[in-house]
């Protein structure tokens, strides 16, 4: 118990001085003077946005970036497809009709595999919403290139990935860049509403909990006679682990990321278990459809992780822990509860008509670029990111996995320098049909 203690002091050491760094780094550090001068110079800047990536969540994105400021326009957008690309346009075109917020030109039209880098060079705030695969190279180029930075989650499939998004993270944060990941959990009222009421202690010390994203499954697209196989894996590209990482990374990783908020730090170990069972088709490429796994945290505490793509079966996402003093339950529907010790109800936030998460991290990324302050996702966005890949090795593998030894995992699953002439890192089978993780044989690390 002495022990646990221990820990627990220092978790909420960390809680407290991740607090400090982000008031830090959103622009207090700088004299009033400094920070005037530039606020008054980005606030006559139109911005320019560049949209990487052109599916139904980048559009949603661009969308959102440009309702956030008055004074900001699309210039260039790029995407692997030309379709996908004219597609985002024609909706954006339709939404902003006479606006003059959307200008992209023919010439900044971008397509293939190096369209992202030609439209990040014409912007000043960039969407990166491709498939995450791509995420760690486009999120160093735009770093490298001062671009400030809207990227979704996840943002890698793999360690070296996370690894160079951690590099890079640095390196904004260095250069005063401003880096928005779309966990929109953490722009939540009712969430960060929860996350307050524990650093105030009013659950105690928490001790466990679950975490959930169950529910029946996403989109297939199924291969048609004239693809080649890459363009089918960047087509259907959810069920393919170096473009999407599986479900429990590119979904559930919503869930884990408020453990890891709540506990107030990222987990030492994992194990579990997971398979197919009922998602089993070819077209459903090489992940599982359903995970279970056990995060166990520095300072004692046990979280339990369930996501599950079955059809027919219980619905639930969202949140519960239990404290040394309370309960608590969340979920991104606006409510929160904490219950004591007796069960009964002594704390409820219930706020159904919140701003929308979606529009808010945006509101906030464009507020922090015109007064001059700094957002810094991109750590907890890489590190929550290497937590749900660690429960994927976990249930892949059967093993326990260690966040010591799983970070200096060199296993890539993204080759560099794609084009379409090159294989994809994945084959089928002679049947048609993919490797599946095996439990007591894959390799993971």
């Amino acid at each position: 118990m002495n022990d646990f203690n221990e820990s627990a002091k220092k978790a909420q050491s960390r809680r407290n001085f991740c607090k400090s760094t982000s008031l830090l780094v959103g622009g207090m550090m700088l004299p009033i003077s400094q920070m005037q001068g530039m606020v008054n110079v980005l606030n006559d800047k139109k911005l320019k946005l560049a949209l990487i990536g052109c599916g139904g969540r980048g559009t949603g994105a661009a969308a959102q970036a440009l309702k956030a400021d008055e004074n900001v326009e699309l210039v260039a957008m790029a995407d692997a497809f030309e379709d996908r690309l004219q597609s985002s346009l024609k909706n954006l075109l339709k939404e902003f009709e006479g606006t003059k917020k959307v200008k992209v030109k023919d010439k900044n039209q971008f397509v293939g595999f190096d369209a992202a880098r030609k439209a990040m060079d014409l912007a000043d705030v960039v969407i990166l919403t491709t498939p995450p695969g791509f995420r760690p190279q486009h999120f160093e180029y735009a770093i490298k290139t001062g671009k400030h930075v809207f990227m979704e989650k996840p943002v890698a499939t793999d360690v070296p990935g996370v690894r160079k998004v951690l590099e890079m993270a640095r390196l904004a944060k260095e250069k005063k860049l401003n880096v928005v990941v779309g966990l929109q959990r953490r722009y939540q009222n009712n969430y960060i509403d929860m996350a307050n009421k524990i650093d105030q202690g009013a659950v105690g010390q928490i001790v466990s909990g679950q975490v959930y994203w169950n529910g029946g499954g996403v989109w297939v697209r199924k291969r048609q006679p004239e693809q080649s196989e890459l363009e089918y894996q960047m087509r259907n590209w959810y069920y393919f682990n170096w473009l999407c990482g599986d479900h429990i990374l590119e979904q559930h990783i919503h869930n884990i990321d408020i453990a890891n908020w709540f506990v107030g730090d990222y987990p030492v170990s994992a194990q579990g278990m997971g398979g197919r069972q009922v998602r089993t088709g070819k077209d459903h490429g090489e992940i599982f459809d359903h995970h279970f796994v056990e995060f166990k945290y520095a300072n004692g505490a046990v979280v339990s992780s369930q996501c599950r793509h079955q059809p027919g079966t219980m619905y639930k996402v969202g949140e519960v822990f239990q404290g040394t003093k309370g309960f608590i339950e969340t979920n991104d529907a606006g409510a929160t509860y904490i219950k004591g010790l007796d069960g009964k109800e002594v704390y409820k936030y219930v706020g159904f008509n919140d701003p929308n998460p979606y529009q808010q991290e945006h509101n906030r990324l464009f507020e922090s670029i015109r007064k001059g302050g700094v957002i810094a996702d991109a750590e907890h966005g890489a590190k929550s990111t290497m937590t749900a890949i660690i429960g994927r090795m976990a249930t892949y593998s059967g093993k326990v996995i260690t966040w010591d030894e799983a970070i200096k995992s060199d296993l890539a699953l993204i080759p560099e320098n794609l084009n379409w002439k090159s294989e994809p890192p994945v084959k089928p089978l002679a049947n048609g049909s993919y490797e599946i993780p095996t439990p007591g044989k894959t390799k993971v690390i």
